[in-house]
């Protein structure tokens, strides 16, 4: 997807306050806006300046667009893994734009916020309304070790906010959390209490940790699946071999069957992440060939070569 560059699109410096990014929008509103503009492009330059306004003159939106850092508009982009690891933003009271209005650069970055909550009107004794607190949410990098263990971890959110002149800032807390085994990818942890604060004697809102895993240097995660390459030796996989396999959860010896080639998936039942019931394990064959690095090695390569009728190429039989 093309990366958007909203502080350009509004002709404002990064570092722009609130009142600066409103008085750019309103200008070029003028400017551009369809019933009153002759500019030919002027739906188009609407619609990409309403989308830049939406992002800037929202304190978390922006908070977490700045997140992003500072690309060339149009260039090819992809949010880096974790990019908003523990961005904090609420649950807003009445809806702002769709967000299929814009493009598809905003709805990737912006899809999970901006939800509207639902909160119940009341009165308290005195007749003064009163409301719940709005839930607030973030996203939350955990080790995939912890989803087989358990654990309870400190973690530290930043909630954008706008100073008195007119700045976004990031508050920053930090709270413990406990880590259930078996957690998994997508699901939420809620503490209670923990979102915004009601107003009259409204009680809190809750404060929801969507789980995501940071990257492993050997496993995948599919929901509660495991997934794992297992590089094997050209010998292991013609011979047949059992190979021994670290996993999260404790070690288990894997059979290779003889004649098993790249791209082989096995399975094992129930040694994914635990849960009722339990994950499996699948593991994807790539066979690594050692090089010929000496002279030993490079004459049993060829022997094999003379030996052998083989064609890498050839497709094989049905």
């Amino acid at each position: 997807m093309e990366f958007k560059d909203y502080y350009e699109t509004l002709g404002v410096a990064r570092d722009a306050p609130a009142d600066a990014i409103k008085k750019a929008f309103r200008k070029l509103a003028r400017k551009y806006h369809p019933d009153v503009s002759k500019e030919a492009d002027a739906g188009k330059r609407m619609a990409a300046i309403n989308e830049a306004h939406t992002v800037l003159s929202d304190p978390e939106k922006r908070a977490a667009y700045d997140q992003l850092g500072q690309h060339q508009s149009g260039q090819d982009f992809r949010p880096p893994p974790g990019w908003d690891e523990g961005m904090e933003f609420s649950e807003h009271r009445g809806g702002g734009p769709d967000s299929g209005e814009f493009s598809q650069f905003f709805s990737e970055i912006f899809g999970r916020m901006g939800r509207e909550g639902t909160h119940a009107r009341g009165r308290s004794a005195n007749g003064s309304a009163t409301y719940p607190g709005n839930d607030h949410h973030a996203r939350i990098l955990l080790e995939l070790e912890d989803s087989f263990t358990g654990a309870s971890r400190q973690v530290t959110l930043r909630a954008p906010k706008l100073d008195p002149k007119g700045f976004v800032v990031l508050e920053e807390r930090t709270l413990s959390v406990k880590i259930p085994a078996g957690i998994r990818e997508g699901q939420v942890i809620r503490l209670a209490g923990q979102g915004e604060p009601g107003i009259g004697n409204g009680k809190h809102g809750d404060l929801l940790l969507e789980v995501q895993f940071r990257p492993h240097a050997r496993f995948r995660t599919d929901g509660r699946d495991l997934l794992l390459t297992l590089p094997v030796a050209p010998w292991e996989a013609a011979l047949g071999s059992t190979i021994p396999v670290d996993l999260p959860g404790g070690a288990i010896d894997m059979r290779i069957p003889a004649g098993a080639q790249t791209g082989k998936q096995l399975r094992v039942r129930g040694k994914g992440l635990p849960a009722d019931p339990p994950g499996d394990l699948y593991i994807d064959i790539r066979i690594v060939a050692p090089p010929a690095d000496t002279p030993k090695v490079k004459e049993l390569y060829e022997a094999l070569a003379k030996e052998t009728a083989f064609d890498a190429r050839k497709e094989p039989a049905a």
